[in-house]
């Protein structure tokens, strides 16, 4: 069943058309990627369905009744408000209700027959409705949430306005799971979120039974999730059945498709004005207008063939070119028993790894391991505690930051990129016109740049040089899906030695021979890309789950401490697993016990004193 349809929508923001013919829909229950170049106008038609923009032409049907969750922006809540306070607005009309069944409960206590019997009436129906609208669920789902998107309990207690941007966004994100709308829209629902946390999003969202709306240059987190994707291209959409993989498979078919029927057009139509040309050529010779009419006939069936616009088959990109220089030696990075931490967080403990010449290296972790600080220490921006990191012989090497800065951001992008290089300008536009700065772009001011185009700047620097290790730090940030596979394409080229940081798993899997993952203050070396490495994780955290919780053998003291704590969260899981379960029961119960008041009034004096204890857990877990 069709729940959300778009039929020809278009948008002008002032004279200019940025959407002219969007056309597709969403069936019950599915989920859906949008995809498109930066600019394309996607996050608009997300603001036209959640009804924040107007279409100034075409439909959106939505079904009647739907509800929407829409996360972009960030909703301002009264002074004082905490995380907690924020997730705990999506439970409102329960807690609406709930309060009207305590108010009621406290009066029933007072009454007798007749006004007695009125009051359960009322509170069955006070029931029904707290269940219809999940109030029974509302511990476990807050519960689920808050594990699952990985909220440290500061997250929780710390005031709203105090967090930052990214933590914001993700408080946001979860409030707008836990308030379980009929169709969600996401705008870049990954951004900010660690490996761990999108992971769980993703089985979240692959089970969420309403119909959900991506835009994301997720390409592995959509590849996981959507059946359907939506491309924003020239304004106009198309739709492609099934993941992204499988859409940019059935995209190059098409376009394969679409230039073979536009050549068999072309040979029709050249056919044709050269059989007229004749025509026309015989009936002068001739003095035959047979011929002329013959000529005219076919000139009106020429004019009303409608033509068909030539494909692109390649897009206007960045077009890469790494020059290669002398190899380096065999060892191209060496870190033996390094130790090295902050105030009172380690992030290495006798750490050893060893990159060779040729490799080509991701490096995971979750944020704040100390993935950054292993690259500054590389670089001579850190300093080692103790033990060694250092680069090989014959290295000469590029890095490109996470957050590009350069030193004179006065300069142009012309200016900026010559600095340094002898090079004349005509050759130094060719070159940049490679990274998409063209024309009076290159004339732009370094300041007033988008964070991707100064990766680009950065880029094409570091490319220009003669290098044999490549240092990226998080490199698709910022880039569209076009420029990344771009990117990845002159990376796979490359003949030397990269190490990278990334959160794209699915960049990874396509550039990475090895992963290493920095966990428990030490590298792990996995032969492989992010699904070999997956793989190997998962089997592993198997073999961990048998194993018994706690080991006989005396710990450490850290150790120790760490493991009673995880004793007691556990504990506290299972008991309020426990009252829940009781919960159910009892409310199950004064259902359909009857017209037993004494044995109702027993019940609701059990659920008082359950929903108590379960608070109190609940507390004490978030803490």
């Amino acid at each position: 069943m069709i729940e959300l349809a778009l039929n020809n929508v278009a948008k002008y923001f002032g004279a200019t058309e940025v959407l002219s013919d969007i056309t597709f829909e969403i069936q019950e229950s599915e989920k859906v990627g949008m995809v498109g170049g930066n600019g394309s106008g996607k996050s608009t038609i997300l603001k036209i369905i959640a009804g924040m923009e107007q279409a100034d032409k075409g439909e959106i049907m939505l079904k009647k009744g739907s509800t929407l969750g829409y996360l972009d922006q960030i909703p301002i809540y009264p002074e004082g408000y905490t995380g907690r306070d924020v997730l705990n607005v999506a439970f409102k009309d329960v807690d609406i209700i709930e309060e009207e069944m305590k108010r009621l409960e406290g009066k029933m206590v007072e009454l007798t027959e007749n006004e007695l019997e009125k009051a359960l009436i009322q509170y069955s129906k006070l029931q029904q409705r707290y269940e219809i609208a999940g109030g029974y669920e509302k511990a476990e789902k807050l519960s689920k949430v808050c594990i699952g998107m990985n909220f440290p309990p500061r997250f929780l207690e710390q005031s709203f306005d105090t967090l930052s941007g990214g933590e914001k966004t993700t408080i946001i994100l979860g409030k707008i799971l836990l308030e379980n709308p009929n169709l969600l829209l996401l705008d870049e629902p990954t951004n900010h979120l660690d490996v761990k946390t999108v992971e769980w999003l993703e089985e979240y969202l692959k089970s969420y039974k309403g119909m959900v709306l991506i835009v994301s240059h997720d390409r592995y987190f959509l590849d996981r999730v959507v059946t359907k994707i939506v491309e924003i291209e020239d304004m106009e959409s198309d739709t492609y059945i099934g993941n992204y993989t499988e859409y940019v498979k059935e995209k190059e078919n098409r376009l394969v498709l679409e230039f073979e029927a536009y050549q068999e057009q072309e040979k029709k139509i050249k056919a044709m004005e050269k059989a007229i040309k004749e025509l026309r050529d015989w009936a002068i010779r001739a003095d035959n207008n047979k011929f002329f009419r013959r000529a005219a006939s076919m000139q009106k069936r020429l004019d009303k063939i409608q033509k068909l616009d030539k494909p692109i088959l390649e897009r206007q990109n960045m077009k890469l070119n790494i020059q290669n220089t002398e190899r380096s030696g065999g060892d191209v990075i060496k870190v033996t028993s390094l130790v090295k931490g902050f105030e009172n967080k380690k992030l290495f403990d006798e750490a050893d790894l060893l990159i060779r010449f040729g490799e080509k290296v991701a490096l995971i972790g979750g944020n704040g391991t100390g993935k950054t600080t292993l690259i500054k220490i590389l670089l001579g921006e850190e300093t080692v505690e103790s033990g060694a990191a250092v680069l090989g012989s014959n290295i000469k090497s590029g890095y490109l930051p996470q957050q590009v800065v350069f030193e004179d951001e006065e300069l142009t992008v012309l200016d900026c990129f010559r600095d340094g290089i002898t090079i004349s300008e005509g050759k130094a536009r060719e070159y940049l016109a490679k990274f998409l700065f063209m024309g009076n772009g290159v004339f732009k001011k370094v300041k007033s740049l988008s964070g991707g185009e100064k990766s680009r700047l950065k880029l094409s620097r570091l490319l220009f040089e003669d290098i044999n290790l490549l240092i990226l730090d998080e490199p698709t940030n910022h880039l569209d899906i076009d420029s990344i596979e771009t990117l990845e394409d002159t990376l796979l080229l490359f003949k030397g030695t990269i190490l990278f940081i990334s959160h794209d798993r699915y960049f990874i899997n396509k550039i990475s021979s090895k992963i290493i993952a920095l966990e428990n203050q030490k590298f792990t070396n996995f032969l492989g890309n992010y699904e070999y490495y997956r793989e190997k994780r998962d089997e592993n955290k198997q073999v961990e789950e048998v194993k018994p919780k706690l080991k006989k053998e005396k710990p450490e003291r850290l150790q120790d401490e760490d493991k009673k704590r995880e004793i007691k969260r556990l504990k506290l899981e299972e008991n309020i697993s426990t009252l829940e379960e009781a919960l159910k029961i009892i409310e199950e119960k004064m259902i359909s016990i009857g017209d037993d008041y004494e044995g109702l009034q027993k019940c609701l004096e059990e659920e008082t004193i359950i929903k108590k204890n379960l608070e109190d857990l609940m507390e004490e877990w978030c803490n």
